[in-house]
């Protein structure tokens, strides 16, 4: 969205994309209760997990959470931004994240220099490290044994890395085989995202558009039905969302309102009412 676009709304930023700044999302309070179990997680070790459908909202709170982790003092906080790597490149990723030099062919040493590290940041802060793996359904299978065994030392009695996991349904599916149970049986903090009741969409909505600075922007109608159409989903309510701010600043509409959302999103309402009638058939 263009500085034109902007002024043309009073917004201090497009309240509908993935990127508004974190401090200015819903925490709900669910999600400020996971997040102060984990921090307190930080300071024993061990694994937390997130899950839900997507677009439910399961990145939006890991945002939160790191950021919330970084207002404490001495945790350190990596995050994985490639789940999906082979072991070679996992190594290479945690090397990178907690600063030390590893050699990926070399994984006893690799093990070996990221537990003293960890175990130098335990001795000097009291809290450990924390690691952030988000779409961890992708992660390969050697990679999260890897990483369980990774993060104790002592027989499994001492706790080197406190890590958090998200990912969606296909994760927990495979948390539920016998493959993983030692890792499923490790998760002490949990945290399932489900899909959002209109009123808790609306709660959201609100709020997106209270911090961009433009409370009015929509009118209460077209807020309820957005938050009725989106199924409690909150990518699709967003998607919707910014549709909507877009024709309307096409349109160099003061507001969006009833005539707008109907204009914008009657058509597809309209098949999506079809499909559902011919399933019923």
């Amino acid at each position: 969205m263009n500085n034109k676009m902007l002024a043309l709304y009073g917004l201090k930023w497009n309240p509908f994309t993935p990127s508004v700044p974190t401090e200015a999302l819903h925490v709900t309070t669910r999600l400020e209760s996971f997040c102060w179990r984990v921090q307190q997680l930080a300071g024993e070790g061990g694994f937390a997990l997130v899950t839900g459908a997507p677009g439910c909202g399961k990145s939006a709170a890991l945002r939160i959470l790191s950021a919330s982790l970084a207002t404490q003092r001495d945790v350190a906080v990596g995050v994985i931004s490639r789940p999906q790597a082979n072991i070679a490149d996992f190594y290479r990723e945690m090397g990178e994240l907690f600063g030390v030099e590893l050699r990926p062919h070399n994984r006893y040493g690799g093990a070996k220099i990221l537990r003293q590290r960890w175990q130098a940041h335990i001795q000097t802060t009291l809290s450990r490290p924390v690691l952030v793996v988000d779409e961890a359904q992708e992660m390969q299978p050697a990679v999260l044994a890897e990483l369980r065994l990774l993060a104790s030392a002592d027989l499994d009695s001492h706790i080197l890395l406190t890590i958090v996991l998200a990912g969606d349904g296909r994760l927990a599916e495979r948390l539920s085989a016998d493959e993983f149970l030692p890792l499923a049986s490790r998760m002490r903090v949990r945290l399932a995202i489900e899909r959002a009741p209109p009123q808790d969409l609306q709660a959201c909505l609100r709020h997106a558009l209270q911090q961009a600075g433009a409370p009015t922007l929509m009118t209460p109608e077209v807020i309820t039905a957005l938050c009725d159409h989106a199924q409690g989903n909150l990518r699709a309510l967003m998607i919707m969302a910014g549709d909507l701010l877009d024709t309307a600043a096409q349109q160099e509409a003061r507001q969006i309102d009833e005539a707008l959302f109907f204009a914008t999103c009657g058509v597809l309402m309209a098949n999506e009412a079809k499909v559902a009638i011919r399933r019923r058939r």
